[in-house]
């Protein structure tokens, strides 16, 4: 945990200057946050590194010889393998000018030197969220590609007919950013009443792309509406962005920490509006299609006909991308305790909604980004992309007391059911054959230490598989 409790976020950050001292100031910070860093002098330097290195973000100094920021934000966006890493833009200029034009090249946001640390480290945490879920949906599309599907196309570039839900109390400013916005096509709708904006959102026939929650306003706490916004199921990948004043950057700062995307501040430049609000916008649709493609095409090639979950071709598949994009994951391997008597006593039709439910409960009780995946039988896998130890460990077992401890109501029996679950990590260059089988040999030692349990994969369990009982 980092100073005051905040939980530390991980991840490789690329830093781009011309200028040594600039660029080792910045990298010493970034280190001692446990980012993982790699620097480079030139624009044509960092794209280079970028389609080798993969960073998660790039930091882009804007005022370099030969090729500038804005060239080579244009270029890493230009490029497929490169186009979806965010790219912060560090300048010492503090002009709404040069934000626009960046924004228009394809960066996400603006710094100016001197980086403030606070604001750093938010803008970087609320990119690296957004693009943790969009390389989820991405390595999914990976897979189905690897299955013989025709990938998801880039989303069209028309913005005609964007839904923008705003929230505020100020009439004429709504009025003012209407106005800009119809110049892209896109509609607003403004509401006041913090109960009446999550009805709108909350119903399927709504379809906003972004919310806009303009500050302040006496009644709603844009902190509790970015959490909430997080929290809701409906609502967890929809875009936030606050309309602020200079004054309340510490609001905004922690807004950032809770889920928020985006910010604009007072007085408000309409060009730097619309790209913000383009950005946020086509991010979103590329979500939305990732996901509309990908279920569409797996539905019936990787979905297991029972359960509903994906199957166990799938799951391997989607395990061995997460491996060979160099990802760090962890699996759970989780058998049903005593199935076969159960089946054998209670009937078939009784054991296969024992597993439907099993199932379902698994499904609802892991996060977001993981894959969970009836593997045969009794047998579910679930794979769990940038797990570490800790998280690893208490999402097992909350999977474990979720299934053991509510019985299974079938209406006229009462199943009391329990599922052994092994766990286990990945490590450089891990096979995803050799995870799972260190998984399985875990999961046989929690049936042979009295069922019901979670077992951790020991060292010894790389090398051997132990056969257990049912």
């Amino acid at each position: 945990m980092a100073p005051g409790g905040r939980p530390r976020m991980t991840a490789r950050v690329l830093v781009v200057d011309d200028s040594l001292p600039n660029r080792k100031l910045l990298e010493t910070r970034l280190q001692e946050e446990y980012f993982e860093v790699v620097g480079a002098a030139s624009g044509a330097e960092a794209i280079t590194l970028a389609q080798r290195w993969a960073p998660d973000i790039i930091l882009l100094d804007v005022l370099m010889p030969v090729m500038d920021g804005f060239e080579a934000c244009r270029r890493l966006k230009a490029q497929p393998i490169t186009a979806h890493i965010p790219v912060v833009m560090v300048t010492s200029l503090n002009d709404q000018e040069e934000r626009v034009r960046g924004l228009e090249a394809g960066a996400d946001d603006f710094l100016v030197k001197p980086v403030d640390q606070a604001t750093l480290f938010a803008r970087l945490r609320a990119l690296l969220r957004v693009k943790q879920v969009l390389d989820a949906w991405r390595l999914r599309a990976e897979t189905v590609r690897d299955l013989g599907f025709e990938p998801p196309s880039a989303p069209p570039e028309d913005f005609e007919g964007t839904k923008i839900l705003l929230l505020t109390d100020n009439v004429a400013e709504a009025q003012s950013l209407a106005r800009a916005l119809a110049i892209d096509g896109m509609v607003l709708e403004r509401y006041r009443d913090e109960k009446l904006v999550w009805q709108k959102l909350q119903d399927p026939a709504s379809q906003f792309d972004l919310v806009l929650a303009s500050l302040p306003m006496p009644e709603v706490d844009p902190l509790r509406l970015a959490s909430r916004l997080r929290a809701e199921a409906e609502t967890r990948d929809l875009p936030l962005m606050l309309i602020a004043d200079e004054g309340q950057r510490e609001l905004v700062l922690r807004a950032f920490e809770l889920g928020a995307s985006d910010h604009v501040l007072r007085p408000i430049n309409e060009e730097e509006l619309r790209a913000r609000v383009r950005n946020q916008v086509r991010r979103r649709r590329y979500q939305l299609r990732l996901r509309a493609e990908f279920d569409r095409s797996l539905e019936l090639a990787v979905t297991d006909g029972l359960t509903g979950l994906r199957n166990r071709r799938y799951v391997f598949r989607h395990l061995e991308s997460l491996l060979r994009a160099g990802t760090a994951c962890g699996v759970l391997m989780i058998d049903v305790d005593r199935f076969k008597p159960l089946n054998d006593y209670y009937g078939h039709a009784a054991g296969d909604a024992a597993l439907r439910e099993v199932a379902a409960r698994l499904r609802e009780h892991v996060r977001a980004s993981d894959v969970v995946a009836r593997y045969g039988g009794e047998e579910f896998l679930v794979v769990m992309s940038g797990a570490g130890t800790e998280e690893t460990a208490v999402i097992a077992e909350r999977l474990r007391a979720a299934i053991g401890d509510r019985p299974i109501d079938l209406g006229q029996a009462k199943l009391p059911v329990s599922v052994s679950i092994g766990s286990a990590l990945s490590v450089t260059n891990t096979e995803a054959e050799a995870l799972i089988a260190a998984a399985d040999t875990a999961m046989y030692r929690a049936k042979a230490l009295g069922r019901n349990r979670v077992e951790a994969a020991a060292e010894a369990d790389w090398r051997t598989n132990v056969p257990g009982a049912g």
